[in-house]
């Protein structure tokens, strides 16, 4: 698992116009789904599409509403559900997400590195 903090935007998909404020963010590899506060996603005009469960570090069950967004960070973006982070949830930026930008995660430099996706 690796973890390091960078700026995660969202922007609307219906209205690209609209978008969260950059977002400090830790990646983390350990984490299936991006997470960003929720009322920087209500600001920004993204809404709930559904509830998922999480389980936690500490093996608690949580639900959570996720929506859909165009994330971007480092000059990458992607299409990928988001979740609407509580007051006491970690902003995070998940594994799909990395996956979507096409990016490998270098652990030693803290930084993404591009790939050509495989066929």
């Amino acid at each position: 698992m690796s973890k390091f903090m960078v700026n995660l935007t969202a922007i609307n998909v219906f209205d690209k116009q609209r978008s969260t404020p950059p977002i400090e963010v830790m990646v983390d590899t350990g984490a299936e789904n991006s997470w960003l506060p929720r009322k920087a996603l209500e600001d920004a005009g993204i809404v709930p599409q559904r509830k998922r469960r999480y389980m936690t570090a500490d093996k608690r069950v949580i639900e959570r509403d996720v929506g859909y967004a165009i994330l971007t960070a480092e000059g990458y973006d992607a299409l990928d559900e988001v979740v609407f982070a509580e007051e006491n949830d970690l902003s995070l930026l998940g594994v799909r997400t990395i996956e979507g930008f096409n990016v490998m995660v270098d652990n030693v430099a803290q930084r993404f590195v591009a790939t050509i996706p495989t066929v």
